[in-house]
């Protein structure tokens, strides 16, 4: 995965990060150190290995490390609950998990700093093992509308494929320092940090900090040319012209969830039109994007990469014509430089291996248009996700933790409208006797579930509208609850 730039430019700089930076032959140095380390741990070909690591040094190495020896990696986010850790360390069931400050697994597979500390001073040595890009690689947790993590798992040339696309597409080059905020635990911000730069030869700026002051200064002190951000971070950054930005040539952020007037605003305030998105888990990462420049359209998510074929389809599955609404479907191109090139995710994780997945175009649970010149743009989400922040929140995986409340009858959870973070979780809920305590559940869910799942705004209600089959009406919970009001 690093061949190529580490003989064309082994002394050039790979990966800035907190604790450091390490040129592309430090870089192979360490990701050797990693594999071996894996390797004693006694880690073989097809194993998993699960990280709960900060963005730092030591979570990239460990990747590169992994895809050496052929095993298959999976992030655990440090933001998530005890019991949400637990629910996907199940689900991939890791040899290894590198467990960092806030991992809060307990198993005999954990391994802590600092015995990873000690097993990379040693400096094994894996032996050679023949690399496999069509086998699977890493392991991508998404939920959709069963609220249960799903494990998507693909293969190294799923997870090349996109940053050579990027790169060729967007001419970059050397001078590419893409910068990273969101955790590299998730398995399309690895695929969007160090093995897209390491494709342009460019350096991978790994961040620490998500804050508006944090964010700035990384861009400012690390001359940042790249940077996809959550539209929270852009509400803030458009408040504060003053900050320098100057650096950057491109900022990118989801394109559904940042609405046209703040993405005008950031542009006002430091002089670039954000780059609108659309991405996939199962693609996986990016989609859709804004050209490179100052081009966009209004309420759409840029065009789709050359190297995909995206268009709607009828609840029949019949494509319909461009720029019909359907739900739209992911294949691969079979024209153009690129015809080919793309092959489906491998499947799904469970019970030990590989679920294959439903033969033909791969549904994006996504509701929208894509015009006669690829531009795409998304106008529901047929999975009801919640993105907060530029965070995912699944409905009924908060649902079910409401639900477990005894004088709760009925809940449902859904999106309401917010400038800031996009969109904000309200929760509405029918009491099964007593009047509810809000507070008390807003507890439970401080409890079960990583902060940004917890509900903010709170409503009590009678009964849930409901239709003749009994389920809840979700076009009408909006009028049950005030926006502003918070708990």
């Amino acid at each position: 995965m690093l061949d190529a730039a580490l003989a064309a430019r082994p002394h050039a700089t790979a990966i800035e990060a907190a604790s450091g930076a390490w040129s592309y032959a430090e870089l192979d140095d360490r990701a050797r150190r990693a594999a071996g380390a894996l390797w004693s741990l006694g880690v073989r070909p097809g194993d998993r290995v699960a990280a709960c690591l900060p963005n730092d040094l030591d979570i990239v190495a460990a990747f590169h490390g992994a895809q050496r020896i052929g095993a298959v990696w999976a992030g655990i986010g440090e933001a998530l609950a005890a019991g949400e850790q637990q629910e996907l360390y199940d689900l991939c069931d890791p040899a290894v998990v590198l467990a960092g400050p806030r991992c809060r697994l307990s198993s005999p597979a954990c391994v802590d700093p600092d015995r990873w500390a000690e097993l990379l001073a040693g400096d094994e040595t894996a032996p050679r093992v023949e690399p496999d890009i069509d086998a699977p690689a890493g392991i991508a947790f998404t939920s959709g509308t069963s609220g249960r993590p799903k494990a998507v798992v693909h293969s190294q040339r799923n997870l090349l494929l996109p940053g050579a696309v990027l790169v060729a597409a967007r001419g970059w080059g050397p001078d590419l320092r893409k910068g990273d905020s969101f955790p590299l635990t998730i398995l399309n911000l690895m695929v969007l940090s160090t093995l897209l730069t390491a494709q342009a030869g460019g350096c991978s700026v790994v961040m620490d900090r998500r804050d508006v002051d944090g964010v700035a200064d990384w861009i400012s002190a690390r001359r940042v040319t790249v940077w996809n951000g959550a539209p929270a971070q852009l509400y803030d950054l458009a408040r504060r012209p003053q900050l320098d930005l100057g650096s950057l040539r491109e900022v990118w952020s989801g394109g559904s969830d940042t609405p046209d007037a703040l993405r005008q605003a950031f542009a006002e305030a430091h002089g670039l039109v954000p780059r609108a998105t659309y991405g996939l888990t199962e693609a996986p990462t990016v989609v859709s994007i804004d050209p490179p420049g100052s081009e966009w359209r209004p309420g759409a998510s840029g065009r789709v990469l050359p190297h995909y074929e995206v268009a709607a389809y009828d609840d029949e599955g019949r494509r319909l014509p461009a720029g019909t609404l359907g739900e739209l479907r992911l294949g691969g191109t079979a024209t153009g430089p690129w015809a080919g090139a793309w092959t489906p995710l491998l499947g799904y994780w469970e019970r030990g291996g590989v679920r294959p997945p439903e033969p033909g175009p791969l549904p994006t649970g996504d509701v929208g248009t894509v015009d006669d010149d690829g531009w795409l743009t998304v106008l529901d989400r047929k999975k009801l996700v919640i993105i907060r922040g530029g965070a995912n929140v699944y409905p009924l995986e908060v649902e079910r933790v409401v639900a477990t409340h005894p004088d709760v009858a009925k809940v449902a959870v859904f999106a309401v409208p917010d400038d800031r973070l996009g969109q904000r979780v309200a929760a509405v809920v029918q009491s099964a006797g007593p009047r509810l305590d809000l507070e008390a559940l807003a507890e439970l869910c401080r409890r079960e579930l990583a902060p940004y799942k917890v509900p903010e705004i709170w409503s009590q209600v009678d009964a849930l509208p409901v239709n003749a089959m009994g389920k809840v009406q979700r076009t009408r919970l909006a009028e049950l609850v005030d926006p502003q009001r918070h708990r």
